[in-house]
């Protein structure tokens, strides 16, 4: 497989609070020491890519995005059509885990790439895809859409990027209850309460800008009615049924999104880095599993090129692979892989796994990016999106 096991050489450190690794609130005094490193908003490594193949690959299109969105909505309303029919019934439950896998699972693959506005050339068709995929995980259209552009500014460097899904050492209370979205209401609830008076944290006033906070402000208010019509409904009719198609999927369907595809793709790897190869993980997965998560098991290639497509990404794949540690070969193997250096970072949080490149590729450079030609590959990027 491609890794080897390190020791990290990061030691314990005591505060007032106990043992502690790192602080990985953002914002929080490890931001300082990433501006310090030079990690912050840092220029990152790229693999090479002719410049006129890279802008094949970055063109956008309608008919996958659409015909996708049709499979999507049209397996819920079988789903949940087949789930009133069988309501009160021993064959509900089966029919709305599956119900809840495909709200949830695309709903958040969807969200994601849209929110690059990659997933259809037509912005009305992604904006309407990714408005409705964010209010089905709940995640605010615009709040998030700042969030995950910070995730790849800053992939995984402490105190900055708010969506590392594991610390160190792991806290595994907050994993198990990340598998159904245990605190998630809680959560999501008060935040969009506050954001309705126009509340925002102080990192939300580092990642949103000025001018985008009345969209967050107006889409809490729209997400809290919504919720407070279904809850009535549900109330009126007593019957939970209501929240069985909106809300609750975003507990009950979140498990294999949040338990095994958000894991796979940063997990056990190393953090503060410069290089996607050795802070994120590609690995091969099945059909069904590609198009739950939209291609997003090609991470590595997403995060390199995020204006490439989901529909290009294995095409993209191809065409660096010999410059990346070789794939996981499935989830399953990839998950062998995790959950062992999860385990081991209890007791050594500075243990991880560091990738082997093959001997095609370019060396790693733990300083910074290699710097060959990162800067031309770079260059060609920013001129294609100019010329999309």
């Amino acid at each position: 497989m491609a890794k080897i096991w390190k020791l990290g050489g990061s030691s314990w450190s005591n505060s007032t609070s106990g043992n502690k690794y790192k602080d990985y609130t953002v914002m929080g005094p490890q931001a300082s020491l990433a501006k310090e490193k030079g990690l912050v908003q840092a220029e990152w490594y790229i693999s090479p890519i002719e410049r006129k193949r890279l802008k094949e690959l970055m063109k956008r299109k309608d008919w996958p995005g659409i015909r996708d969105t049709i499979l999507w909505f049209g397996a819920l309303i079988a789903l949940g059509t087949l789930g009133y029919y069988t309501w009160g019934t021993w064959w509900a439950p089966p029919v709305f885990i599956m119900y809840g896998l495909f709200y949830y699972s695309p709903g958040n693959s969807r969200w994601h790439e849209c929110s690059h506005y990659t997933a259809f050339k037509t912005l009305w068709l992604n904006e309407t895809v990714y408005h409705t995929a964010s209010f089905f995980i709940m995640r605010p259209g615009t709040l998030w859409r700042w969030e995950h552009a910070r995730h790849h500014t800053d992939t995984v460097i402490v105190g900055r990027d708010p969506e590392i899904v594991t610390s160190r050492p792991p806290n595994f209370k907050i994993i198990l209850m990340n598998v159904f979205n245990l605190d998630l209401f809680k959560r999501e609830f008060l935040r969009a309460i506050r954001h309705s008076f126009k509340a925002l944290d102080e990192s939300e006033n580092d990642i949103i800008p000025a001018k985008e906070r009345g969209k967050v402000y107006w889409e809490a208010r729209i997400y809290l009615i919504i919720y407070i019509l279904t809850i009535g409904l549900s109330i009126y009719l007593g019957s939970i049924l209501p929240l069985m198609y909106v809300g609750l999927p975003a507990m009950y369907g979140a498990w294999l999104t949040n338990s095994v595809f958000f894991l796979t793709e940063h997990g056990g790897l190393d953090e503060d880095v410069l290089d996607h190869r050795m802070c994120t993980r590609t690995l091969y997965m099945n059909p069904v599993f590609e198009f739950l998560h939209w291609n997003m098991n090609y991470h590595i290639e997403h995060h390199m090129f995020p204006m490439v497509p989901y529909h290009a990404l294995p095409t993209l794949h191809q065409e660096i692979k010999n410059d990346c540690p070789p794939p996981c070969t499935s989830v399953w193997d990839a998950m062998k892989e995790i959950i062992p250096v999860l385990m081991i970072q209890t007791r050594d949080p500075g243990y991880t796994i560091l990738r082997m490149l093959p001997a095609t590729a370019r060396p790693y450079s733990p300083t910074g990016p290699y710097r060959d030609d990162a800067v031309s590959t770079r260059a060609a990027e920013k001129a294609v999106r100019t010329d999309s």
